[in-house]
């Protein structure tokens, strides 16, 4: 019996999150950010001066990916970090600038990159794909 990959909904998962990795890529670039910088951005425009831990807790990435992607974006100027005014460990992140005049073009980066892997679908279908998605997503979760 020969194993066929494409039935497989976890190899699936992975081929879809590279494709929109590498759609993203390709636009983010030329915006001066990387797609694993993407999550970061889009939490700290919603609120900035979270700690690592915070982004941590909500981006739901590995500790040394976490620090390695603030390290890059405060080299890239994307983020300063700031004494937290009661932890003396920890240090409160802010955007630059520079990240804040990004956010409308990167959200329509990610926008473009998205209906590009959408193309062909229905309204209806994207919708209907991306809760399953949440939902194979929320019972990840719930195993570990």
């Amino acid at each position: 019996m020969t194993y066929d990959r494409s039935e497989s909904a976890t190899y699936l998962a992975a081929q879809l999150a590279r494709g929109f990795s590498r759609a993203l890529q390709l636009r983010a670039k030329k915006l001066g950010f990387s797609p694993g910088q993407f999550p970061v951005l889009i939490e700290l425009w919603n609120e900035e001066g979270l700690t690592q831990r915070q982004l941590l807790d909500r981006i739901d990435v590995e500790q040394a990916t976490i620090a390695n992607t603030l390290s890059r974006m405060e080299r890239d100027g994307l983020i300063e970090r700031r004494a937290h005014p009661n932890d003396k460990r920890a240090q409160l992140i802010f955007l630059t600038e520079k990240a804040r005049a990004l956010k409308d073009e990167a959200l329509a980066a990610a926008e473009d990159a998205e209906m590009d892997l959408f193309t062909g679908f229905r309204r209806f279908e994207r919708e209907l794909l991306k809760e399953y998605i949440r939902w194979a997503i929320a019972n990840a979760r719930k195993l570990g």
